[in-house]
């Protein structure tokens, strides 16, 4: 493993042209800030090795990218789960979606512990694999594994033939 630069340093070299590259993918300053910082962050925390077989630069990138493609999938996620702004919702598709919220939690409650967190994580707070394989010290195989049967335990609980239609397409 090759040494890093101080984190200062890196970050004081790279945040401008880091900046730049996110704002292409994401297409928000505001959500790029926070990519740009977390990837920091993380280098910070060494929870990410430089191995140095390519250039600082090219392994900064390639993170850089990887992180906005799952800031991406985030907003992807997040955006099936809220409710648009100026939306009102008659008193009927209320009542339906709290049945249905109360349906899920009571399924949630069917599977093991580690299905639910995982699906919990991944499908409701929606969390990259390699995020959920971090905070659970699981290895990623093992998470999409989980979420594979945690969903498809989900879809019989709750009475649907496909697990996929639980999950909002999952990339």
């Amino acid at each position: 493993m090759t040494a890093l630069p101080p984190i200062h340093d890196l970050y004081r070299q790279h945040r401008q042209r880091a900046l730049a590259v996110v704002r292409r993918i994401v297409k928000d300053a505001d959500e790029a800030e926070d990519v740009v910082q977390d990837v920091f962050v993380r280098l910070y925390s060494k929870d990410v090795h430089f191995d140095g077989k390519a250039a600082c630069t090219t392994w900064l990138h390639r993170i850089l990218i990887n992180s906005s493609i799952n800031s991406l999938r985030a907003r992807k996620r997040r955006g099936k789960l809220e409710t648009p702004l100026g939306f009102v919702e008659d008193p009927e598709s209320r009542a339906v979606g709290n049945e249905r919220h109360a349906l899920l939690l009571q399924a949630l409650q069917h599977l093991s512990e580690q299905h639910r967190l995982v699906v919990t994580l991944r499908d409701v707070r929606g969390y990259s694999y390699p995020d959920i394989a971090r905070m659970l010290g699981l290895p990623e195989g093992t998470v999409k594994s989980a979420l594979n049967r945690g969903r498809t335990r989900l879809a019989k609980v709750m009475g649907a033939t496909d697990p996929d239609a639980l999950a909002a397409n999952d990339d």
